[in-house]
C-alpha cells in the first residue's frame, strides 16, 4: 500500500478532472452541466497521432435539465476531445435516453441498462454515476428539505445513506433528534 505522503520521488502520469455545476433557471427548472477531462503529463501515441502533454485525451460534457422532483426533462452530450475521432463521438444523441429518469429513484442502474457497454460511451456513462449526489447537494436545504423530511412523514432523504448519518448514530441524535432511533439490542440464540 502506498504511503499517503510518499518519501520517494514521483511524477504524475494522468489526471482526470470531473466537474458538475447546477444552475437554477428562471422557469423553475435546473440545468446540470457535467464534464470529464483526462490529460497526460507526457506525449502519448494515440490513434496514429501524438497527443501532446497537457492536451486532453478525453473532454466530454453532459447537459441535463431537471425539474424540482429531480426528473430529467432534457439531456444531451458533447465530446470535444477523444482518442478516435469519428468513432468516439458517433453515438449520436444516445444520452437523450436519460430523459424521464429520476436522479433519486433507480437512476444509476437505469443508466447502465440504457447506456452501458456499447450503447454509449464508457466515460460519459461513468460521469452519469456522480450526478445524483452532486445535484442533490446543489438542491439540499433549498429545493430539498434536509431537516424535516417529506410531506408523507418520511425522514430527510440523507438519513441512513452513509455511516455518519445512521439513524441510530450520534450525529442523527445530535442534529436530527426527531429522527433518531435506538439500535435494536442483539439477541442471542442460547
Amino acid at each position: 500500500m502506498p504511503a499517503v505522503h510518499p518519501s520517494v520521488t514521483r511524477r504524475q502520469l494522468h489526471r482526470r478532472a470531473l466537474d458538475v455545476q447546477v444552475f437554477m433557471r428562471d422557469d423553475g427548472l435546473f440545468d446540470v452541466e457535467a464534464s470529464l477531462i483526462d490529460t497526460k503529463s507526457h506525449d502519448v501515441p494515440l490513434a496514429g497521432l501524438t497527443r501532446k502533454a497537457g492536451d486532453p485525451i478525453h473532454e466530454m460534457h453532459l447537459q441535463l435539465t431537471v425539474d424540482r422532483t429531480l426528473t430529467i426533462t432534457a439531456a444531451t452530450s458533447d465530446t470535444r476531445w477523444m482518442p478516435y475521432v469519428g468513432a468516439c463521438n458517433a453515438h449520436g444523441d444516445a444520452y437523450s435516453r436519460l430523459v424521464g429518469l429520476n436522479l433519486m429513484k433507480g437512476f444509476r442502474q437505469a443508466v447502465v441498462e440504457r447506456l452501458g457497454g456499447t450503447r454509449g460511451c464508457t466515460h460519459l456513462t461513468e460521469l452519469c454515476q456522480i450526478l445524483p449526489t452532486a445535484v442533490i447537494q446543489a438542491m439540499a436545504g433549498s429545493v430539498i428539505d434536509t431537516r424535516e423530511g417529506d410531506a408523507d412523514g418520511n425522514p430527510p432523504f440523507q438519513l441512513d445513506r452513509c455511516h455518519a448519518l445512521r439513524r441510530d448514530g450520534d450525529t442523527v441524535a445530535q442534529f436530527y433528534p426527531r429522527w433518531h432511533q435506538l439500535s435494536e439490542p442483539a439477541t442471542s440464540d442460547s
